[in-house]
Formats: structure tokens, sequence, C-alpha cells
């Protein structure tokens, strides 16, 4: 998949840290701490290791038949899209010829790759990578395996720097490999659904970030669910076959979850022979990673007289045994008899709490040590989770689990009429011990999606680095296509989508922190009798609520974004022109103008109507909805200016 050219230059954020300087720099590279770039996810070791490797008209890639055909796709189109006109391909020991820049990309183990790397080692671990340049002109990217290959070259598209009129690559030394094996994102949100064009992003951005898991769970697909047994049409089997195909080629697997529980006869040989067929015809597709979950379904009766026969009553642990022998008659029977099946994953019934059970213990005691059971924390939309937690029910289950994180999806009453734009947080550093993945179920929209997503595979791979602080400026300024004016737009725009609201009646992210320090310092400094200064310090913030969605919109932001996010931005430009009208409004009648401040409070309460009045799209199970932006911070700001204002 070509590499769109907004993403490729390397994003720099104020505050970013500098780099070491390394041993064998540069005397020029040496006096000065040249910051490398942002590196998402974030690496286990970066330094700067050598002045920066300028991209000349010509490169060649050194490759050999096991360099990953994806990653030198991608390192092609890198180069050439930052000003590498020609770029030839030579074997390991070839020339390489003068004035060229030479990328070496392979397996670790390659010669030419151990020498160039030095003492560099790439990780035993997979996925793992190391990168770094040797020579002025000559640059060497290394994997464990083919997805860390993919990996190096990912994390090489974002040190391309500008260099006086041309591109560089930043002298940086790279040592990387993932905390969690698995990573990346279910579609298991009810509601409108996404497009084939919004699934085929999804797996672009995946691939972008390092995540390797996309669970293709779609409410809307009977054919998972409630017609789980029958085959698929031509045209809907073409259309998976299509993004198991974009999947496979970005290094993302596609994991096909069927979920048979709503009305499966356990012990019939019929709809194990049905459930077998449609597991065959995916596999056809290329398909390799399966789940079959058991979430929102009842255990208090059977489907089919049959179960009570072989099972007894209904009950816990009655469905935790015919659960765990379907579940251990797939694996033995179709994943283990199947050519590069990964290891069947299923979603308990009881997947959100801590509670042990007679459930969870045939789940414990006699579910196959190679099935993935997910977990979604100790609550649906839990406000934290915590390695005790993790540890307590890897314990219950017998296994490290895989998180099955609800966030930011926006599907539920308590998120209506919401975007959640918050980062990824509120997960504690050390859960890679008892987590062996993360997958966040996105919002029904998939761009606005990616921000919090962003920042959970940043977190998967490298949990104990992960800062929220960090990562959520990159998560912003990536959707900004690196744009700085763009990405402190969105910035602003993000803080008033802010509220994450949780299974607890607090949310566990509140709205518009930035917003509420603002407007709480401005009213410590107006009723200390500081009216000028409190003005000054918040009026050029209020301005940039106003401005905010112009600058969104004006073509830097990915377009998918500015489409999804249409109501809300609209809502926002009448909430910041409100704002800032009332604000002056309050100014005016401090220094002792009426009808300039009963001019502006009439323009405030028109702008507030109006901002009422927006709704969003028929998006969501929760339908049509008011478009809600600051709330419980802008609009009390605004009215209580009022109040100020006109008493």
């Amino acid at each position: 998949m070509p590499v769109p050219t907004r993403f490729l230059a390397a994003v720099v954020v104020a505050g970013a840290t500098a780099a070491s300087l390394a041993i064998g720099a540069s005397p020029a590279a040496a006096t000065t701490a040249i910051a490398v770039p942002p590196i998402a996810p974030t690496p286990q070791s970066v330094t700067r290791a050598s002045a920066d490797v300028r991209v000349p008209g010509s490169a060649v890639l050194v490759t050999d038949s096991a360099t990953d055909p994806a990653a030198k796709d991608l390192l092609t189109t890198l180069l050439q899209q930052h000003g590498a006109r020609s770029v030839t391909t030579v074997a390991p020991g070839q020339p390489t010829g003068h004035g060229r820049l030479v990328v070496r990309l392979g397996g670790a183990d390659r010669p030419d790759i151990v020498t160039a790397l030095g003492s560099l080692t790439v990780p035993d671990q997979a996925e793992g990578y190391a990168l770094r340049s040797p020579k002025p002109a000559e640059l060497a990217v290394g994997g464990r395996d083919a997805a860390g290959q993919y990996y190096g070259v990912q994390t090489l598209r974002q040190l391309f720097v500008r260099s006086g009129g041309g591109w560089a690559v930043s002298g940086a030394a790279v040592r990387d490999w993932p905390n969690m094996a698995l990573r990346g994102s279910i579609e298991g949100f009810y509601g409108p659904p996404w497009t084939t064009e919004d699934r085929l992003r999804q797996i672009g951005f995946l691939s972008e970030v390092k995540a390797n898991s996309y669970v293709y769970s779609a409410k809307d697909d009977a054919y998972l669910r409630s017609r789980w047994r029958d085959p698929y049409p031509a045209d809907q089997l073409a259309t998976l076959g299509q993004l198991v195909h974009a999947a496979e080629a970005q290094h993302v697997d596609f994991t096909y979850a069927l979920s048979p529980g709503v009305s499966i006869c356990f012990s019939s040989p019929s709809d194990y022979a049905a459930l077998t067929a449609k597991l065959q015809s995916v596999y056809d597709l290329g398909v390799r990673s399966f789940s079959m979950p058991f979430d929102d379904i009842s255990y208090t009766r059977w489907n089919c007289d049959a179960d009570q026969t072989a099972y007894g009553a209904p009950g816990q642990a009655a469905a935790g045994k015919a659960q765990v022998t379907l579940l251990n008659t797939v694996t033995s029977q179709f994943i283990k008899t199947h050519d590069g099946a990964r290891p069947l994953q299923t979603v308990p019934t009881e997947y959100s709490d801590l509670a042990d059970s007679p459930y969870k213990t045939e789940l414990r005691e006699h579910l196959d040590p190679s099935v993935v059971v997910q977990w979604t924390g100790t609550a649906v939309v839990p406000s934290s989770i915590t390695v005790a937690q993790a540890q307590q029910v890897s314990t219950l289950y017998g296994r490290k689990v895989f998180l099955w994180d609800n966030y930011p999806v926006n599907d539920y009453e308590e998120s209506a009429g919401r975007l959640l734009l918050a980062p990824y947080g509120h997960r504690e550093a050390g859960l890679s011990q008892y987590l062996n993945g993360i997958v966040s179920n996105p919002m029904n929209q998939e761009a606005a999606s990616e921000i919090a997503e962003f920042g959970a595979t940043d977190f998967a791979w490298n949990d104990a680095a992960y800062s929220p602080e960090r990562s959520w400026p990159l998560a912003l300024s990536r959707m900004a296509g690196g744009d700085p004016r763009a990405s402190a737009a969105m910035e602003v725009f993000a803080d008033l989508e802010h509220l994450a609201p949780s299974s607890d009646p607090t949310p566990w992210q509140p709205q518009a922190p930035a917003l509420a320090a603002k407007t709480a310092s401005f009213w410590q400094r107006w009723d200390a009798g500081d009216h000028d200064g409190a003005a000054r310090e918040l009026r050029p913030y209020a301005q940039r609520i106003k401005d905010a969605a112009p600058v969104i919109r004006d073509g830097r932001v990915i377009a998918a974004f500015v489409d999804e996010a249409k109501p809300w931005l609209d809502a926002t430009v009448l909430w910041g022109g409100a704002m800032t009208d009332q604000l002056d409004a309050l100014v005016a009648s401090a220094h002792g103008d009426p009808a300039t401040a009963q001019r502006l409070t009439a323009s405030a309460d028109s702008l507030t109507t109006q901002a009422k009045a927006v709704k969003t799209g028929n998006t969501n199970p929760w339908g049509v909805r008011q478009a809600l932006v600051g709330d419980g911070v802008l609009d009390a700001f605004t009215a209580k200016a009022r109040t100020a204002t006109v008493g």
C-alpha cells in the first residue's frame, strides 16, 4: 500500500527529549545535541549515533531472498518520496556504486547487516529489529523476522528530516521489540457499521503503528452471528477477501471472529460441520487467525435439548464444559491441522469481572493451553486496569489474557452525542507481565478512533515507557499531517471532546481539562479584581476554540476525520463564538460600556442557541443527539460570564 506523502516527514513536537549522543558521531554532530525525531510506538532503545544521512537522488537497496517484500516495497516508496529518484536493488556482496545512499535490509543473521549494525544487535524477540547508520551514506535495517524488518522500515519512515532543500535520515540507532505479542483493534461495536473503505483505512493505520491484529467481529455481519451456519454470498466473500489480502500485505493478522453461541447446539455434529465449513471458507481466502467469542449470550438455557443430555442442566459449569469441549475440538481438529493457523482466540461469557466461578473453573482446568482468552477488565468499560487485576484474572483463567479494551468505543448511552478523543490512559505500566495483548474497540467513526488507538498500540508495544502526555500530541499531529498549526487546532478540539464515560458513575477522563484549568484561573484573577489581566490570559484561547474548526477543515487534517467530526466541528465554531462574545461582553460591562455588553451578550445568546441545536448524524446506536462540545465547561463558563455581565 503506498505511503501518503503527508505522513512521511517526522513530526517534531515541542518538548521532545534530545537523544543522547553516541560514540562514533562526527565531531560536528558531537558538539550539538540534535534531537532524534519522536518515534511511535516508543522504542525500547533509541540514541543518536551519527550525523544525519543525506538522501541523494540515487539509492541502492541491498536485499536477498529473505528480505521481506512488504518492507522492501515500503522502503522503496519512502526513498522515492524523499528525493531518491532512482532506487535500484543489488544482492549482498555486489557493487553498490559511488555517490549513492546504500540501505541494507534483511534478516538479523545476514553477514553484511551484522557487520553494518556492529555492536547494535538485533533483539531475539519476535518482531524485533535494529537500525543504524554505520557510514555517512549508508543505513542498515535488520529484523528478527519478516515483521521485524517491516517495523524497522516503519521506524525509518519517522526519521526523515528536512535538510537544506532536501531530506536526510536522522542518525539514530534503534533497538526495539514489542512487549505484547498482540496489538491492534477489534471491530466489535454495535450500530451503523464501517464501510469497506473504513476497514481498509483502519488496516493501513494499524500497519503504520506496528499493530498486528485486526479482529473482524462486525455486528452488522449476520454471517458472523445470527446466520453463522450459512455460507457467505459470493460478493460478500469477495469483499472479505479484499480485506484479508490488504491486511496480509501490511503484516496485520485479519482475525475472523465467528460467534455461534446465540444458536449453536454444542452436541450437534451437523452444527460442528457447519462451523468448520465456515472457518474453512475464510481460511481459503487467506485467514489464518480465528476467534470464537461467547460474549453477550445466556448460559441459563440451552439452544437444544440434546445439550442438556450431554452437559446437564444449564448453568455456569455446564456452559463452561460445553464451550471448552467445542473450543478444544476446533483447536485439535481445525487449528492444528491447518498450516499457518494461529492459536484460537475466544471471548468467555464471563469477560468483565474478577470473581471465580464454576464457569471459570472449567476454562482454567480444561481449556487447551494454546487458546487465547479475552477480557475487558473489571467492567465492560473500566475506569482503569491495574497490574494486580491482570495478575488476578490470569490466575483465574490459568494463562495470560488478551485485553479487549472498550475505549474509545461510543456505542453505549453514556457516550451519546460524543466523540471520545482523550488519550489512552489509566492502564498501569507492567501489564505486559500478565497480558499477551491489547485490542482497542473503536468508535463507529473510524478515523476519529485512530487518536485513542494510537495510544493503545503505543502502550501495548512498550507499556513501561508509555506516556499519554507524549503519545497524545503525536497522535493528533499525525491526524494533522504533521502541520504545526493544524496540530495545535486538533489539540484544542480534542480537549473539548475529552470526556470518557465508564461503567462507573464518574467518567474516567474529565471533560476539557485544558479549558477547565484556564477558566478556573480566569475566575480566580477576575474575582480578585484583575479584570484586564484575566481577560488577556483567556481571550486568546477562546479565539483558538472559535478558529479551531476552520483550521481543521483547511485541508491538512485527514479528510475522513473532518467528515466524521462535522457536527462537532460545526458546534465548536458556534460555542467558540459564544464564548468570545460573552467574554468581551463581560469586559465591556466591567469597563462601563453597557451598550456594547448588551449587544455582545445578545450575540452570545444567539450563538449558544444555535450551538445547542447542532445534531449528530444517525451514526451510532443512540441515534440523533445534540453534538456535545466541552459540555459542563465551555457552556458553564459562558453561562457564568453572562450572569456576571447582566446580573
